[in-house]
């Protein structure tokens, strides 16, 4: 029996449906053209990305730009309301435009994934959410063909929640082995409300319903839009609202889900992954508030003093018409008592399992589930606790250790409603889509990368011997920045880019509708490195690259022990090392780190042909390019290019070749499907801490690193938008 779909406001959307429909075929008609209908075969993987635009259009409505696709479904996928009307509805001339004819498919009861209304907030941090997306993802998993598939999601698309629709949609595309090849839809383009400014829509809409596609222009998105600099946690809005940054943490958790089905779960070293990509988000925003005069960021400890750091989203809840709610400064958390969401625990709760997971980490093993002690040793210590402390589907021990990151994210989304007297939904840092625009995600994140930190300082420091490459040596590191007189150099300013939000925007106009947004970019720039190799013979080695600041906020020279875990990545990369000296040269868009500018800013549809559409297809999964390199200051900020060359032998991965895998920003996502590329530890060899004797980088060297002082330096200009390859 299938299950209706969840109720909406048909008798509105059935007039305006109507008219929209007439609408859209009245100019081909009136041209006096007879009605063309052209077959799409359902093989096409491009349709998925169509099925996620404007949901909360009936399926029926066109699709596409200019309305150049039409997908004719059963009867019964329609809501109640239109089933009635089905002949009229998709019998009507397409007059030229495609026709996708989805056959009826078996899906398999949806249980839970029906019990969120289409007008809600969907949040994996809520027990009751996950259970409805693991159900989806079941489904979408199970179906045994890509046509199987498509079905499903077209039938599913009119019955669940729109958020929840696509997150579904979206994992079940990147693991299933058909559609691994099918680039995932940019976020921002599908929920524009999530990441612009809202007051900027009854503009944006007035442009399209007034302006034909050739007459619009795009919205200007001012830079500071949520505060003022009064604010001084404004001065790094920058970095916590770039779109970029901000769809960079919504798709790792696409490729690594905390829970679900095991086999979208259960990866290689994802509780590692989880520990060291959110490191690097902490390292990079410490680098941003010192290129800004502002002290790195202070962890949230006592979890029952007030939150001093207020944040106003001014992000619109499109589907519900409602604003995403503020945190008033000082704000305190309490305990939590949703009914509505099934979710009840109190703060006492984070505190007891922050407690036993802290009693874990200081006697190096955990308890599991069966009562056998597992030891946190140098190996898979830190994955298990990842998993622990995110609480994963494969966590050891979730009733012992509870669910203490996720429950915290969403003590802090509660903390203006906790019991739901006011009818408030959670705020941004209940959604992964938003939680870095806040503040205090930050000082929530810097607390659980301490528990990381307590974990890796009872590990064995690494020796010289385990550092070291024999008979390689590192002679120069340099960068050079294009266009640029002085070596050691790097620059950024301020860029604006275009993005087409079209595909977000429900019951309105078709075609492009273009909002302008300003982000940090840097100057084009190379590492330059020279190696000596006397071993004799061809060497391989890894070439890794990090860069940290020199001085702390007081001006003063770093520890070593206190800059390491000021390093971001930069790049890493295998190297082949002909007998004596070998000149090395890696531009900045080769880095491991990063996905090109196209997955943040481009339509998917607009894949460009031969090469640089190759370059286009990556799965998504990484840091943004415009955001490699951190502000610095117009004086210039001292950093420390770090240049180390260890041996490939030593880090190689056996993995089976997959053609056509992604490799993205492989260092912060690794493989999807593989291995992690390198068996080393994340963060290798700036992960633990240094051995005795080490007080400064200098200190810390082997022959085979290098270290050269650059100045970043930033200029205060802004350029106009680029043309994509």
């Amino acid at each position: 029996m299938l299950p209706p779909p969840r109720p909406l406001l048909a008798p509105l959307l059935a007039p305006l449906l109507a008219l929209l429909l007439a609408a859209a075929l009245a100019p081909r008609h009136a041209r006096g053209q007879a009605p063309e209908i052209r077959r799409v075969d359902i093989g096409s993987r491009h349709l998925l990305s169509l099925l996620l635009e404007r949901l909360n259009e009936p399926i029926f409505m066109p699709k596409g730009d200019y309305d150049t696709i039409y997908f004719r479904v059963p009867a019964k996928y329609l809501h109640p309301r239109f089933q009635p009307l089905t002949e009229e509805l998709q019998g009507a001339s397409t007059g030229g435009a495609a026709v996708v004819n989805l056959p009826e498919v078996a899906v398999p009861e949806l249980g839970p994934a029906v019990e969120l209304s289409r007008f809600e907030h969907f949040s994996l941090f809520i027990p009751r959410h996950r259970r409805m997306a693991k159900r989806l993802v079941e489904i979408f998993l199970g179906m045994p063909r890509y046509e199987d598939f498509l079905s499903a999601s077209a039938f599913c698309r009119e019955r669940i929640n729109p958020y929840l629709f696509a997150y579904a949609t979206s994992v079940a595309i990147l693991h299933r082995p058909d559609t691994r090849n099918v680039p995932v839809p940019n976020a921002a383009c599908l929920f524009p409300q999530k990441y612009l400014d809202g007051s900027v829509f009854p503009r944006i809409r007035m442009e399209a319903n007034v302006l034909g596609p050739g007459q619009r222009e795009p919205i200007v998105i001012p830079r500071d839009w949520t505060a003022t600099d009064l604010e001084p946690e404004h001065r790094v809005a920058y970095f916590r609202e770039d779109i970029g940054i901000n769809l960079a943490h919504w798709h790792w958790h696409l490729v690594y889900p905390f829970d679900g089905p095991r086999v979208v779960v259960d990866k290689d070293r994802r509780g590692e992954l989880f520990y060291y990509f959110h490191e690097q988000i902490i390292a990079r925003f410490n680098f941003e508030r010192l290129s800004n005069h502002l002290g790195r960021v202070k962890r949230f400890l006592n979890w029952r003093e007030p939150i001093p750091e207020a944040y106003f989203p001014k992000l619109n809840n499109v589907l519900a018409s409602r604003v995403w709610p503020p945190r008033q400064a000082d704000a305190r958390l309490q305990d939590v008592q949703r009914e509505d969401q099934a979710l009840v625990f109190d703060i006492l709760d984070l505190e007891r399992w922050r407690d036993r997971i802290m009693d874990a980490v200081h006697s190096r093993r955990v308890v599991a589930d069966s009562g056998e002690t597992v030891a946190l040793d140098e190996v898979r210590g830190i994955d298990i606790l990842g998993n622990i402390l995110e609480s994963s589907a494969i966590s050891i021990n979730r009733n012992l250790y509870g669910d203490l990151h996720n429950f915290g994210h969403v003590a802090i989304a509660f903390s203006h409603d906790p019991d739901n007297r006011h009818l408030e939904p959670f705020a941004v840092m209940g959604d992964s889509t938003t939680a870095m625009r806040d503040p205090v995600f930050y000082r929530w994140h810097s607390f659980v990368q301490s528990v990381f930190d307590e974990h890796k300082a009872t590990l064995p420091r690494y020796t010289v011997d385990q550092l070291s490459f024999s008979g390689v040596q590192v002679l120069r590191a340099e960068v050079q920045t294009v266009g640029g007189t002085r070596p050691n150099e790097l620059r950024t300013h301020w860029q604006q880019s275009d993005i087409d939000i079209s595909r977000g925007l429900d019951f309105a106009p078709r075609g492009p509708v273009f909002v302008r947004v300003t982000h940090l970019q840097h100057v084009p720039f190379v590492h330059r490195i020279q190696v000596r190799n006397t071993a004799g013979g061809v060497r391989e080695g890894t070439v890794r690259i990090f860069l940290a600041p020199l001085m702390d906020e007081r001006r003063l020279p770093l520890s070593f022990r206190d800059q390491r875990q000021l390093f971001i990545e930069l790049d890493k990369f295998r190297v082949r090392l002909d007998p004596g000296v070998s000149n090395i040269v890696r531009w900045h868009n080769q880095s491991s780190v990063t996905i090109p500018p196209e997955r943040t800013f481009r339509n998917l549809d607009q894949r460009p042909p031969g090469p640089a559409g190759a370059r286009f297809d990556y799965c998504g999964c990484g840091w943004p390019q415009h955001m490699l390199l951190p502000k610095g200051t117009t004086e210039g900020l001292r950093a420390a290019l770090f240049v180390m060359v260890s041996d490939y032998s030593a880090d190689r991965v056996e993995q089976p070749a997959r053609p056509n895998a992604c490799s993205d920003g492989h260092s912060y996502c690794g493989l999807l499907g593989q291995r992690y590329p390198d068996r080393r530890a994340m963060g290798f060899p700036m992960d633990r801490m240094p051995r005795p004797g080490v007080n400064t980088l200098q200190d810390f060297l082997t022959p085979n690193m290098a270290v050269a002082e650059v100045v970043v330096r930033h200029e205060d200009r802004t350029t106009p938008p680029q043309p994509m390859p």
